[in-house]
């Protein structure tokens, strides 16, 4: 299976990148030829761009598409001798930079709300260097509209004088996400939302999903490729799913309100402690371990520091988690009114929460279109407030009471 076939729905990116990437060989090859560097070898160096920004909807697979990049401009596969395809997905360099333990591909992202300038000066320092072993030096930094200020300030200097051999590749949900003067340097490529059909097959082939839960998930997730997994392979996400849509059928008074509210932000937080059970005990004895410290004996010089430092990005972490439980619930309700206004017009197509038809049709009956509407637009407020730091509990009893309103 080729490093490609990851990427559903997007054959016209794959045209592109597989282009890129025999563009990318031969360029190394005519300059190893003329015993020159890529940069040095003339017409050449001008069919790699030093820079990528990958763009789409959520879910649609801007990171998976850059792993996949990345792979192919280290694929080895003899095939490509004879003219294959780079990215192979079978070869050691596929599959070290699928596995992450490929030396010259560097793989940025950050379990916090933000990546700092320290992390990206470091990395800019990084991309002076030569590639070790493989021909090129990749960095993927996902997530790149949570660089702070300073970070992408850092990382516009590595992006307008970069080394002959580095390659960066950034991922974010738009353009404008990203700083004009970084998106300038950089080669756009736009994801597509993959159609239900696409995704229901890649359930099918892949994890071996029944075709009918395969196609349900594939329209529940709303063109998410791993949001569509989690519900097809995962019955604690459809038990959620299902709980955070049945809030528009229990806000007819307040105290329905203000107990969905609750019960929304409380799983959102079990979620984050989950998590924090499995990783966090883990990441401290790995941290402990480092530092040699033995049981019950006094902690090594610099672990301390060593210690809070961890202590925030898992304070951090936690506070992410919690927002993006938040934040997949309000998709689902979204999908949910959405589906609702559907009906209220009589339009035609499949509707994400088919599955969910009589809640559809009572509330579609119980009120104009006009209501609908006003009620995406509190869900969508909603998810500003959240972003704005608003107490995530009074946001969503702001939502919920707008939502009995109409």
């Amino acid at each position: 299976m080729s490093v490609w076939d990851d990427l559903v729905g997007q054959d016209r990116v794959v045209e592109q990148l597989s282009a890129a990437a025999r563009a990318a060989r031969a360029t190394v090859a005519a300059g190893r030829a003329a015993g020159t560097s890529a940069a040095e070898s003339g017409g050449n160096a001008s069919m790699m761009t030093h820079a990528w920004l990958f763009t789409g909807p959520p879910g649609a697979g801007q990171t998976t598409a850059a792993r996949a990049f990345a792979a192919a401009l280290q694929c080895t596969s003899p095939d490509l001798e004879l003219g294959g395809t780079p990215g192979c997905g079978f070869c050691d360099g596929c599959h070290t930079v699928l596995s992450g333990s490929h030396a010259d591909v560097k793989y940025v992202r950050t379990d916090g709300l933000s990546i700092g300038v320290g992390d990206m000066r470091d990395l800019v320092l990084r991309a002076a260097s030569y590639p070790t072993g493989g021909r090129w030096s990749v960095i993927l930094v996902d997530a790149a509209h949570r660089l702070t200020e300073a970070a992408a300030n850092a990382l516009l200097k590595g992006v307008e004088e970069p080394s002959p051999r580095t390659v960066w590749l950034l991922c974010a949900p738009s353009v404008q996400d990203v700083l004009p003067t970084i998106r300038s340097r950089c080669r756009l490529l736009v994801l597509r939302t993959p159609s239900a059909e696409a995704v229901a097959d890649m359930l099918v082939r892949r994890d071996g999903v029944d075709p009918g839960p395969a196609h349900a998930a594939a329209l529940a997730g709303q063109g998410d490729i791993d949001r569509s997994r989690r519900l097809a392979v995962d019955e604690q996400a459809r038990a959620r799913r299902a709980e955070v849509l049945r809030i528009p059928l229990e806000v007819a008074d307040v105290g329905g309100c203000l107990a969905a509210a609750q019960r929304l932000v409380d799983t959102a937080k079990a979620d984050a402690e989950a998590l924090a059970e499995t990783q966090d005990a883990k990441e401290t004895e790995d941290l402990r371990a480092a530092y040699g410290a033995a049981e019950g004996s006094r902690a090594p010089r610099g672990m301390a520091g060593a210690v809070k430092e961890l202590e925030k990005r898992q304070k951090s972490r936690a506070t992410r988690t919690r927002r993006e439980t938040l934040n997949s619930a309000l998709l689902d309700l979204l999908g949910f009114y959405r589906d609702v206004l559907a009906l209220q017009f009589g339009a035609a197509g499949p509707l994400a929460n088919e599955d969910h038809r009589p809640a559809l049709d009572r509330v579609a009956a119980a009120g104009p279109a006009e209501s609908t509407l006003r009620r995406i637009e509190a869900v969508l407020a909603c998810r500003e407030a959240l972003d704005r730091n608003v107490d995530p509990l009074l946001a969503v009893e702001a939502m919920t009471l707008a939502l009995r309103a109409g």
